[in-house]
């Protein structure tokens, strides 16, 4: 029988993970003190239901959104964590908008998913232009999701949605059920079907790319491709790519670079 806890436990494959974890936290709250922001944007009535804008610098005028969703499985973290990750795009003239959410076992996915609207509306209200989507791990999934048409976000929005990038994204939840965090998680099988993106018909003409390190687990390789060959199959411009020599949590970091493949690659240019 396979080992599934081991085939999505990303943490026990990366030694130096806390590590890693550690260092993202320190590099957030350097960034947040030294950033143009605005912090804690309600985007509905919850305590976690808050999101942080990161602006360019300068006088210029912003060159659009792009709204980042951090992962941890659906059960840990908050956007506190993960501010670092707007260095890049905001050096390049972008808006970045980063949300929390609730977290499970208080929240389930479907919660978590309408979430992630109505932070996606928020923001588009504060910002103009084009919109570029990006998330990692299950932030990977949750801008997946958005980028289906069953999400009936409004026509307003979705025609300025120029790219979505999925880093290392759970596209798939059936998989998940047969692990042990299914005892926070509580994703049952109806939730699975209804949250899965890769079993969703996605927004027509909607340009997504499927990121995943080529160093990752086995598990999130397959998730990559599979969901890009799921959605090559509608009018969509789809693209997966493997980053070479890039694990789970190294694959994320490039986000703080700009210009780097995986920037020009969100933002088109």
């Amino acid at each position: 029988m396979r080992d599934w806890d081991a085939a999505y436990h990303n943490s026990g494959a990366v030694p130096n993970a806390q590590e890693l974890f550690d260092q993202w936290v320190e590099r957030s709250k350097a960034f947040r003190e030294s950033s143009k922001k605005q912090l804690d944007i309600a985007y509905g009535s919850g305590e976690r239901e808050k999101l942080d804008l990161f602006f360019p610098q300068g006088t210029e005028a912003s060159k659009g959104l792009v709204m980042i969703v951090h992962g941890g499985y659906w059960k840990a973290f908050d956007k506190s964590a993960f501010s670092h990750l707007a260095k890049g795009a905001v050096e390049m003239g972008y808006t970045v908008a980063i949300p929390s959410y609730d977290l499970c076992p208080d929240a389930n996915i479907v919660n978590i998913t309408n979430q992630m609207q109505h932070a996606l509306e928020v923001s588009a209200e504060q910002v103009k232009g084009p919109i570029h989507l990006t998330g990692h791990s299950a932030g990977g999934h949750l801008v997946a999701r958005l980028g289906c048409k069953n999400r009936m976000i409004p026509d307003s929005i979705t025609s300025r949605i120029k790219h979505i990038l999925g880093i290392s994204g759970v596209y798939d939840l059936r998989p998940i059920r047969r692990t042990a965090m299914n005892d926070i998680l509580h994703i049952d099988e109806a939730e699975a079907l209804a949250e899965s993106p890769v079993l969703h018909e996605p927004l027509d003409n909607l340009r997504f790319t499927g990121w995943v390190g080529a160093e990752e687990l086995a598990e999130f390789r397959r998730q990559n491709a599979a969901h890009c060959a799921m959605w090559g199959g509608f009018e969509t411009q789809i693209t997966a790519y493997e980053d070479p020599g890039k694990n789970h949590f190294t694959v994320v970091e490039a986000l703080e670079q700009p210009d780097s493949l995986l920037l020009t690659t969100i933002l088109n240019t």
